[in-house]
């Protein structure tokens, strides 16, 4: 069964480079990102899990969790972390959850459950759709997913900003239009009448009848 967002994110205890996780447990009441690669030693990876490493700390301030996860056993992570730090100048901080028995892959719909039981004799293109970013809200809902080919390193920065615009509209009613970055204006949703808009918002500029632009609502 697929997951789409605003299902309840499937809760798993595994191994990681940090000890074993109940991950509901893990999430706590913050944010989380689980991101998933189809082996160690791989070249887009590597450069992706050190680029998160990097941006860790922005993470941070946004009370977003990160974890990592491959389609490998937890002992070879460690010498694929040496590998990180080398390519990219980031040292890997966050856990990474081992995934020997394709356990996490099937849960979260990443490889088909006629896949097999074990990492082991798997190339990386018989693991190409284990390249998936899952965003979860601290209701453990799935709040964004998305998966890449294997061949196409994914934009952090992106995941960065689309963090900012959830945060944002889950406290506020409102949305953000394409290409937004934080600090410029939103949209007023159509749940918002034109007096509370005022109200809440001050002042405010009607593009189209359904499209009503003002300034970012501060936190």
């Amino acid at each position: 069964m697929s997951l789409r967002i605003n299902d309840i994110a499937p809760d798993f205890t595994a191994e990681t480079t940090q000890g074993t996780i109940k991950f509901h447990e893990w999430i706590g009441d913050g944010w989380a990102i689980l991101f998933s690669h189809p082996k160690n030693f791989t070249p887009v990876c590597t450069t992706e899990l050190g680029t998160m490493a990097g941006l860790e700390g922005e993470f941070k301030k946004r009370n977003v969790k990160i974890i990592g996860i491959s389609v490998d056993p937890v002992e070879s992570h460690g010498k694929w972390q040496d590998d990180i730090k080398t390519a990219t100048g980031h040292s890997v901080k966050y856990p990474l959850i081992g995934d020997r028995d394709l356990k996490v892959a099937k849960l979260y719909d990443m490889l088909p459950g006629g896949a097999g039981e074990t990492s082991e004799g798997r190339t990386p293109a018989d693991n190409a759709t284990v390249r998936s970013v899952y965003v979860i809200g601290p209701d453990k809902k799935i709040k964004l997913v998305l998966t890449y080919p294997m061949t196409t390193g994914r934009n952090f920065d992106e995941i960065l900003r689309a963090v900012d615009s959830m945060q944002l509209t889950a406290k506020h009613q409102v949305a953000t239009p394409a290409n937004w970055k934080q600090g410029e204006d939103v949209i007023i949703t159509a749940a918002v009448s034109n007096e509370d808009a005022i109200k809440r918002f001050g002042a405010y500029e009607t593009i189209l009848p359904y499209l009503r632009k003002t300034k970012q609502p501060s936190a």
